[in-house]
């Protein structure tokens, strides 16, 4: 089954500024009072995305004939962007059950599967999570060792683990890649719907790290995992295909996730160099300061151009993997040079935690590494020029 070419929807301006001022309020009401707890803790907040389905924020490019919000990328953006202002783990959970799991399932599944796991997906009454990177295997999919061996009753039995998985543990839907055909072959691996109840899967390891701290990332374990034939997403030996063009889309949210860090980093230098004084007056008097503010600004602005040209392209139906992955690059590493520099003007206040830049610190480095290193995008964009 082919990926849907249909065209995103539009929106007035005065529509894109009440969703965005929807999400800022939503992040500001019910997530900024928890940031600091939930991220000491590694709480994962699953409640919270009860709420966000009922904002329409965890079905936002999925069409209201499943249950969606029915928006296209421009305004997906726009709400990832706002919710990490606030926080990068909150965010980056919304970008993964958006762009991977649920849109794989809105992409390349069957009417009935789309049916059957849509409509819970965009509510929050599930969550979603997506399968492909493995303990050995990370940016080397072509390698991975998780297999599906088919049934005589057309079904499968799932062998391997997966990890980095977000919402391994929490997840009630998740797609997983399992290799069906040789190593290394491109048309040897499948996507499944795993559903969480299913004997022979189940959470592993939840991972304990820097940041994104209240983002749950854990393994999922198969052993002996039977699946029915109906949970195979396309047709066999796609599933590698298939996960090519759902990063394309992914690495876009992870721009926008990037952007948003990035923003909420500056906003705080910003306020902050403005009220410090030293020597009698404002930091943001200096030079060396308010060259850096100008710095982080103008990189934002280049990194919000990029992602925004990338989801028009999406929107347009148009290809977008040079230009996701060049949005993807830029604005991660933007999201890091821009922390950086707020922990700098905050100077001994930025390394405590009764200031927000060391949280935003912490969590933009994952931006650089998940869905694909910067590494993997300059090979991505390098091998995209060389076409032409």
């Amino acid at each position: 089954m082919t990926a849907m070419t249909t065209a995103a929807p539009t929106t007035t301006d005065e529509q894109r500024e009440m969703i965005r001022q929807s999400a800022a309020d939503f992040a500001r009401t019910h997530i900024l009072p928890n940031v600091m707890d939930w991220d000491e803790r590694q709480h994962f907040p699953r409640e919270l995305f009860r709420q966000m389905g009922e904002y329409g924020f965890l079905g936002v490019l999925v069409p209201e004939a499943y249950g969606g919000t029915g928006l296209s990328y421009a305004e997906y953006i726009t709400i990832i962007d706002e919710i990490a202002q606030v926080c990068g783990s909150i965010g980056l959970s919304v970008a993964a059950h958006n762009s991977l799991c649920t849109n794989h399932i809105l992409q390349f599944a069957s009417e009935e599967q789309k049916n059957k796991y849509l409509p819970a997906l965009a509510s929050g009454e599930h969550l979603g999570a997506w399968g492909l990177t493995e303990p050995n295997t990370g940016s080397d999919a072509g390698r991975m060792r998780t297999v599906a061996e088919r049934q005589e009753d057309g079904g499968y039995i799932l062998n391997g683990a997966k990890n980095f998985i977000t919402h391994g543990i929490s997840a009630e839907v998740i797609v997983v890649i399992a290799r069906t055909g040789e190593l290394l072959d491109s048309h040897g691996m499948t996507a499944f719907i795993v559903e969480r109840g299913d004997k022979g899967f189940r959470g592993g390891k939840k991972e304990d790290k820097l940041g994104m701290r209240a983002s749950e990332t854990a393994e999922i374990i198969f052993e002996d995992c039977y699946l029915p034939a109906d949970r195979v997403i396309g047709e066999v030996g796609e599933g590698f295909i298939q996960s090519m063009k759902i990063l394309d889309g992914g690495r876009i949210s992870i721009a926008a996730l990037s952007l948003g860090i990035a923003k909420g980093a500056m906003q705080a230098a910003l306020a902050y160099s403005q009220e410090r004084e030293q020597f009698g007056k404002a930091i943001s008097r200096f030079q060396s300061i308010a060259f850096k503010l100008s710095d982080m600004a103008t990189e934002i602005e280049a990194a919000e151009l990029l992602t925004r040209n990338a989801g028009r392209l999406k929107d347009a139906g148009l290809p977008v993997t040079r230009e996701s992955a060049m949005a993807k690059l830029y604005a991660s590493e933007t999201s890091v040079r821009v922390a950086n520099d707020a922990v700098q003007i905050f100077g001994g206040y930025g390394f405590t935690k009764d200031y927000p830049v060391e949280k935003y610190y912490r969590d933009c480095k994952l931006c650089t590494i998940g869905e694909g290193t910067s590494e993997i995008q300059r090979l991505v964009i390098s091998r995209e020029l060389l076409k032409k």
